[in-house]
């Protein structure tokens, strides 16, 4: 029986894999709804052809005419006779991945990045379709309202790392988990003290060992925002207190997440380091699609390193805690907070070290403010703190 799969951020890093793997299976998935910001709308326009897509929806409602010249020009280069085809309805606007979200269908793949996919992910669970979520800001921005939103089994993260502690907790019983522990590459700074990233560059921060992944996220790992992001994710997804959730360097990236039972048992998942996998998984949750990814090698030698956080040198993940325990808005503050300050070290006005020293100084200040204590976590509030945040982020970023 067929998926029918609906797609946020389909020109994205997450979206084109998930399209890689669907052309790969057509007998499995059929593609109903493509939802991108609009700034590639020839790739989209190759999508929405490619995969007979009946609806497209673009973030920047300008986009329209370049996705429809689009449609027209890669028709014409495939050879359709005009008239032969049918182009996609096209609908645009902040709005629209919300309405793909809602389109009758087996799974919407969130794979947005930043905050704005926090209303898509929302919608799509309340249309009772299955979520596979790589968008994590969302979820941690919204923590208790996506959990609470959620049907058991209908959301299915596809971060490396989540996905990996979703396979080996298959079938345990919670109560036999002691720990969580989330791998991390390291980023391309591993082993480097804070006094010797004072004058890194976008460039260098871009250059990540292991993943290739979008501007936004490699420098998140570079910072281990990202790791921090992922320990708040773990939290809520699998309910295990953040004195319970470790994180532990693992350059290759082979092993993607272990969890630690009462017993002294560790499990682990093991696989090169490749997004298909996880949206693999979270396109076909529970079943697997054979042949998503090469397995590991087993005949040759293979040796695996694992070492402790320096959290000294990068105390985002420490942070990321500190807003995760506190809870309410605070989780949406930090979130908020990096993504201006990631654009800001990107056009230069702020260094690489000022980036999660920003960071702190914004959620401190948001924590410290006894309001924020009595203030219930609704929707409205969690967009209100993300306003903030980056209004007061912005300010400490400007020239």
């Amino acid at each position: 029986m067929q998926r029918h799969v609906a797609i946020l951020g389909s020109t994205g890093s997450i979206g084109t894999q998930a399209l890689e793997l669907i052309a790969a299976n057509p007998d499995r998935f059929t593609v109903v709804a493509l939802a991108a910001g609009g700034n590639q709308p020839e790739l989209l326009a190759q999508q929405a052809l490619d995969f007979k897509v009946p609806l497209i929806a673009v973030a920047k409602a300008s986009a329209v005419q370049d996705v429809q010249l689009a449609l027209y020009a890669v028709a014409k280069r495939q050879g359709y006779a005009e008239g032969d085809f049918k182009l996609p309805r096209i609908i645009a606007g902040p709005d629209a991945a919300v309405e793909i979200a809602k389109v009758p269908c087996d799974v919407v793949l969130n794979g947005m990045t930043g905050a704005v996919g926090l209303l898509p992910t929302l919608a799509a669970l309340e249309a009772g379709t299955t979520l596979a979520l790589a968008n994590k800001e969302s979820l941690i921005i919204g923590g208790r309202l996506v959990i609470d939103a959620a049907k058991p089994g209908q959301l299915v993260p596809v971060d490396s790392e989540h996905s990996a502690l979703a396979q080996a907790m298959r079938g345990e019983r919670p109560e036999d988990v002691r720990k969580l522990i989330v791998t991390a590459s390291g980023g391309p700074f591993r082993g480097l003290s804070r006094d010797q990233l004072h004058d890194v560059t976008p460039e260098q921060a871009m250059a990540h060992p292991t993943w290739d992944m979008g501007p936004v996220i490699t420098i998140n790992s570079a910072t281990l925002v990202n790791k921090g992001l992922e320990v708040i994710e773990a939290h809520l997804l699998f309910d295990i207190a953040f004195d319970r959730i470790e994180v532990a360097v693992h350059p290759t990236s082979i092993v993607h997440s272990m969890v630690e039972f009462v017993d002294g048992s560790t499990m682990l998942q093991a696989s090169p380091p490749s997004m298909l996998l996880p949206i693999a998984l979270g396109l076909a949750w529970p079943d697997r699609i054979p042949g998503a990814v090469p397995a590991c090698d087993w005949s040759v030698p293979t040796t695996w390193e694992f070492a402790p956080l320096d959290e000294e040198a990068f105390p985002a993940v420490r942070l990321a805690r500190l807003a995760g325990e506190f809870g309410r808005t605070a989780p949406a503050v930090f979130n908020a907070a990096n993504e201006v300050c990631v654009e800001a070290f990107i056009a230069g006005r702020i260094s690489f070290l000022e980036i999660v020293d920003t960071v702190d100084a914004v959620v401190r200040s948001h924590i410290s403010d006894p309001e924020v204590l009595s203030k219930e976590l609704t929707l409205a509030a969690v967009l209100a703190a993300d306003a903030w945040a980056r209004q007061r982020a912005a300010e400490h970023t400007e020239d």
